[in-house]
């Protein structure tokens, strides 16, 4: 049997990139008993923010009352990082970004089998290396690393594409009531909300090979 599984999310959520590394551990655990597709779908956690970002101090603050309190959650979020293998460097990061464009490149990366990939690439670009991912000619390189090609990247940036697919997850999310990330949603009915730990998984990949 095949799995479908859409997940929800944001590039600029840290809870996302565990989400992910977990998800890669239920699959793992199937040891190849079914066929596993997954497809990221875009969720934009600040679809008004300035093209040009926001400091993310400032962002911060503003979203949590102050910085100190944003500081306790990043060492939180540290904690669990290490636990799944992943240096979250928070204070490498500058600005929090617009995703718009972030998202449209992973849809193409979709189109052409690398979507994966680009999404590790983004995840550990902007959390580990504190890329600024809003920034055009930066996403552009962290895509082509990641196996997209250059030249269908700048196309696809300068023209309206990948938008209608923006409005389309953006459906989705409304009608399965997503108000937070990483959602996932398997074969088109059994949902999980956050990162959930891999048993988690299995048991809603079990679910779903019993109401085929």
């Amino acid at each position: 049997m095949v799995l479908h599984i859409d997940v929800v999310s944001e590039v600029i959520c840290p809870g996302c990139f565990i989400g992910k590394r977990r998800l890669e551990k239920a699959i793992a655990a199937l040891d190849g008993q079914h066929e596993v597709r997954v497809r990221w779908l875009p969720f934009q956690l600040n679809p008004t923010m300035p093209r040009e970002g926001v400091g993310r101090k400032e962002y911060r603050t503003e979203k949590f009352g102050s910085w100190e309190r944003s500081l306790e959650l990043d060492a939180q979020m540290v904690a669990v990082g290490d636990t799944e293998g992943i240096h979250f460097a928070f204070d490498r990061i500058e600005r929090t970004p617009n995703t718009r464009e972030a998202h449209r490149l992973i849809w193409l990366a979709d189109q052409q089998g690398v979507q994966d990939a680009v999404m590790e690439a983004l995840f550990a670009a902007y959390f580990t290396d504190g890329r600024d991912i809003g920034k055009r000619q930066t996403l552009i390189d962290i895509v082509s690393e990641a196996g997209l090609e250059r030249h269908r990247a700048e196309a696809m940036l300068n023209s309206d594409e990948g938008m209608d697919a923006i409005k389309e997850a953006e459906e989705l999310s409304r009608r399965h009531r997503v108000d937070g990330v990483p959602f996932f949603i398997i074969n088109g009915r059994i949902t999980l909300g956050g990162a959930q730990p891999p048993e988690a998984f299995l048991e809603a990949f079990g679910q779903a090979v019993a109401s085929k």
